[in-house]
């Protein structure tokens, strides 16, 4: 990989399609252009639990913000690049009916939380 390959890049439970911008062997940054799979709601350490001291509300990485990754979990990505707002609905609605399928506490907790923030990224 070198600097201005397109990749995904997984950044906690979130999937990202993104530019590399810095490159060496420990360490990537990529500046995110969409969104692949939107990140998990609740407590990483308890999945799937609510009766956790706090249930997280996670959000996407924004449009060009960069991150740090492991360059081992880096893919080259090939294809034309989503418009990062239509990849945010996508993502959201893929993780959003996931979770309606679900009947469990958890679902209907992260179900909420993902409401809400559907809510904020798409203010008009």
């Amino acid at each position: 990989m070198q600097i201005g390959d397109l990749v995904t890049a997984p950044y906690k439970t979130g999937v990202y399609i993104g530019e590399v911008t810095q490159w060496s062997e420990s360490r990537a940054t990529v500046r995110v252009l969409a969104v692949k799979k939107h990140p998990k709601q609740g407590d990483l350490h308890n999945p799937n639990q609510t009766n956790v001291p706090f249930f997280h509300e996670r959000k996407a990485l924004s449009f060009r913000e960069q991150t740090n990754v492991p360059p081992q979990q880096i893919k080259a990505y090939e294809g034309d690049v989503p418009d990062y707002y239509a990849s945010l609905q996508h993502a959201l609605d893929t993780y959003e009916n996931k979770l309606r399928q679900t009947e469990s506490p958890y679902a209907r907790q992260a179900l909420d939380c993902l409401l809400n923030l559907k809510k904020a990224y798409f203010r008009s």
